[in-house]
């Protein structure tokens, strides 16, 4: 089995004043800003653990010196926090996840910006542990034991790796060649995981957005968008068809390069991404368990401890449209240059035959405005969405992770003011069913009691009473169930309210 033995989650904000270098031009406006979390390290103590990082910023600013009229501008902000987690020792290896849930960037003046965001660490510590369960009966003594039949998913791997991807993408010959990156944006798509003999196939999209400046007196400024398939696999020991995985996966360590092309110009791009993967696969078993047993010869006690087991509930997909328009504040639409969207998920919460997600499609469009003060703009918008992802018999403690996409994005102008924004939100969990039961854990075996024995008539009619079955009325008089049905002439176990069994003791 595998659990998550302690879980936390804190959030806090990095604020700082950042100044233009001396060697970058004045800021006129700013239009776009990303911002990526790196830990660096993790440090478990006793009930906390202290987490040191940074947060790595890119802005993306237009001048009204001369020379390039876009510019790029990087920069990181250190931080270490420390999170309260409630029995961790210092020996636990603990992972922590990183999110910057908001990143604003603000002009104070033309020579500095300032830097605000929000982040937020999830920490747990992950375990895998045996559940012991009796499965047969062995000895000399004459006992009765009855089963209980369980379907169940045990962990069968569970490890970390990583998944190279290496790509070259060529511009088309309409395309200038390329004098410099301003802004690029890499995301995956259609994700999926496929276990194999000894090995996980893994396949989807990258999509890749490009703004850069061209060769030429003017350095014109050109978008450049495509997506790349890709498939591979994974060395996986242990793999078998059939299995069961729940993968999470994110998009690590990233590297553009521009690369001269046969020709010797500056028109290839290269990609080398890291995938940080976590795996988790799970294995199906029928199982039948011994439930609870008695003694006929001797008294037979049981030990039980409490076990929650899992059984695969449903692996789900699901999709939702989101619509809305986008009204522009600063200046007027010419051309649109590059949209990209993200998905939060705010809320997730249990209903009847399903999981309800509540969040907001977050948008953000760079675009031309004509305007030689403010040739460039941007907007942003945040539109709301409610999506209830079925699973059929769900119950609260059954949720599972559910990973959230930006599937298609579509931006379109409608006049020089709005834009229309049309998305696909795709969104998808692994939910496992949990199964409370009572494990015997140990037998104690002794005497029969001779004065309990002896106040037990050695025949007796017995009325079955509401609830009554074949079993717990052996296991009150010490007689076997088989003895019970052959004596009563009982083709099945259904036993009903009035019924009169003939009990014999020592049959």
């Amino acid at each position: 089995m595998d659990r998550v033995r302690v879980q936390a989650v804190t959030q806090f904000t990095l604020e700082d004043d950042v100044n233009i270098p001396e060697n970058k031009p004045d800021v006129a406006a700013l239009n776009l800003e990303k911002g990526e979390l790196v830990i660096d390290e993790i440090r478990p103590g006793t009930d906390s653990v202290t987490v040191r990082g940074r947060l790595s910023f890119v802005a993306l600013y237009h001048t009204m010196e001369e020379g390039s009229s876009l510019v790029v501008l990087e920069g990181r902000m250190p931080f270490e926090e420390r999170i309260n987690m409630q029995g961790v020792v210092p020996s636990d290896t603990v992972a922590v996840d990183g999110e910057v849930e908001d990143l604003s960037v603000n002009m104070i003046n033309s020579r500095k910006l300032g830097i605000q965001s929000l982040i937020t660490l999830t920490a747990r510590v992950e375990e895998l542990y045996d559940e012991e369960a009796p499965i047969a009966v062995h000895g000399d003594e004459k006992v009765e034991y009855r089963r209980m039949p369980l379907e169940l998913a045990q962990i069968a791997i569970a490890k970390n790796d990583i998944f190279r991807l290496k790509e070259e993408v060529a511009l088309p010959s309409n395309y200038p060649n390329i004098f410099q990156i301003l802004w690029s944006n890499i995301s995956l798509g259609d994700m999926e995981f496929k276990v194999m003999e000894e090995k996980l196939a893994i396949s989807g999209d990258i999509h890749l957005f490009l703004l850069y400046e061209g060769e030429g007196e003017d350095h014109p400024c050109r978008s450049f968008e495509t997506t790349i398939p890709f498939s591979g696999a994974l060395e996986c020991h242990g793999c078998r068809e059939g299995m069961l995985p729940d993968i999470r996966y994110r998009l690590g360590q990233q590297e553009l390069s521009v690369r001269p092309d046969l020709d010797g110009e500056e028109r290839s791009v290269g990609l080398e991404l890291v995938l940080d993967i976590a795996i988790r696969i799970y294995q199906e078993e029928k199982l039948e368990v011994i439930s609870d047993l008695y003694g006929v010869t001797k008294e037979v006690s049981t030990v039980t401890h409490k076990a929650d087991l899992r059984r695969l509930l449903s692996r789900v997909t699901g999709k939702t449209k989101v619509t809305d328009h986008v009204h522009v504040t600063d200046g007027t639409v010419l051309q649109l240059l590059h949209s990209e969207g993200s998905v939060a998920l705010e809320q997730r919460s249990t209903v009847e035959n399903g999981i309800l997600l509540q969040g907001a499609l977050q948008v953000r469009v760079m675009y031309v405005t004509g305007e030689d003060e403010a040739p460039y703009g941007s907007a942003q918008a945040n539109i709301p969405y409610q999506y209830t992802l079925e699973v059929p018999d769900i119950a609260p403690e059954d949720m599972g992770e559910v990973r959230a996409e930006v599937e298609q994005l579509q931006v379109t102008m409608l006049d020089g003011e709005e834009m229309d924004v049309k998305a696909v939100l795709s969104f998808s969990t692994v939910v496992f069913k949990t199964i409370p039961v009572e494990l015997i854990s140990a037998v104690n075996v002794s005497e029969l009691d001779s004065g309990k024995m002896s106040s037990l008539p050695g025949m007796v009619v017995y009325m079955v009473k509401d609830g009554d079955n074949l079993w717990n009325i052996g296991k009150k008089y010490y007689v076997p169930v088989d003895a019970l049905r052959e004596l009563n002439g009982l083709d099945s176990d259904e036993l009903k309210a009035g019924q009169k069994l003939l009990i014999v003791k020592g049959s």
